[in-house]
């Protein structure tokens, strides 16, 4: 089986000025992921190491570089599902820790559970090794900014952040054995309430996978998102249709007009073929698909 892997880095209007920090971003963690699966790692690893230079990197609303919630405070989403078991693990409302993806994998494969959240997850995490950070770790200055204006105006603007705001990263992949994988993180949308919890670390929400028919991994407004179940229904989409860019477009065009929700998926089959779509106005994400050896990374698609 020959790898392939694409990622993304949020579906909204990206402005022109953080076009090429886009695609660079999405290019190195497409890259870092295929370079690992094609000398031997799982679609589970990938994953989980392409989506953690996307939160190493202040340009994406994941990790370093989130939005504050209302308390100001940092809290992280992050989910990784692998499709042979349809295992998953995830982490909610996560705070003080730099790679909320590499928790999730760990709640994968060292539980029972699939998620665990707040202070649970950060005792979790803390036993499991990983060392706390603090808030100003994870701040780049326009979340401090966005931070300044909400406390001056109250104003939430739920819509308006995905026609003009987030950064949810994700990434899914299959491996030279054909196994299936994917994972989002994100900060979640800006001045959200604290302990608001959004699509990224639900099963057939912000991911899915399986191995039977591929992997998807979301992005977008979350509540909307959750509605429609959106990568479970391009999954199942991509069951009937066996076309990953059918399934992805079926998905989304779904949940515009059941939900009136705004976003993006991404997705790769069973056999390697790679698929998006999205309806807001850019989504960022990068691929490269083995079979056929095309390497993108793109805004627009």
């Amino acid at each position: 089986m020959k790898p392939s892997i694409i990622v993304h880095g949020g579906a909204w209007d990206i402005p022109d000025d953080l076009v090429e920090a886009h695609l660079k971003g999405c290019e190195t963690a497409a890259e870092r992921g295929y370079d690992g699966l094609v000398n031997g790692e799982s679609a589970v690893q990938a994953v989980v190491e392409a989506v953690a230079v996307m939160e190493d990197d202040p340009v994406f609303d994941a990790g370093v570089g989130s939005f504050l919630n209302q308390s100001g405070q940092v809290e992280l989403d992050a989910m990784v599902m692998e499709g042979s078991s349809l295992g998953s693990g995830a982490v909610g409302a996560l705070q003080h820790m730099r790679n909320p993806i590499r928790i999730a994998r760990k709640v994968l494969e060292d539980t029972s559970f699939s998620l665990l959240v707040g202070d649970g997850a950060l005792r979790f995490a803390v036993e499991k090794g990983f060392e706390p950070c603090t808030e100003e770790d994870l701040l780049v200055g326009h979340q401090l900014e966005d931070y300044r204006e909400f406390l001056r105006t109250g104003v939430l603007g739920t819509r308006e952040f995905f026609e003009g705001g987030c950064d949810t990263v994700g990434a899914c992949a299959i491996d030279t054995d054909g196994r299936v994988a994917s994972a989002t993180s994100t900060g979640g949308i800006p001045r959200k309430p604290a302990g608001r919890v959004g699509d990224s670390p639900l099963v057939g929400c912000g991911a899915y996978a399986d191995d039977q028919a591929g992997a998807a991994s979301a992005t977008g407004w979350g509540e909307k998102i959750m509605a429609v179940l959106l990568a479970k229904t391009a999954i199942d989409a991509l069951r009937l249709h066996g076309d990953p860019a059918e399934a992805c477009t079926e998905a989304v065009t779904t949940m515009k007009s059941r939900v009136d929700g705004l976003g993006g998926i991404i997705m790769v089959d069973s056999k390697g073929t790679i698929g998006y779509h999205h309806n807001t106005p850019r989504m960022a994400f990068g691929f490269v698909e083995g079979k056929t050896g095309r390497r993108k990374k793109a805004i627009r698609a």
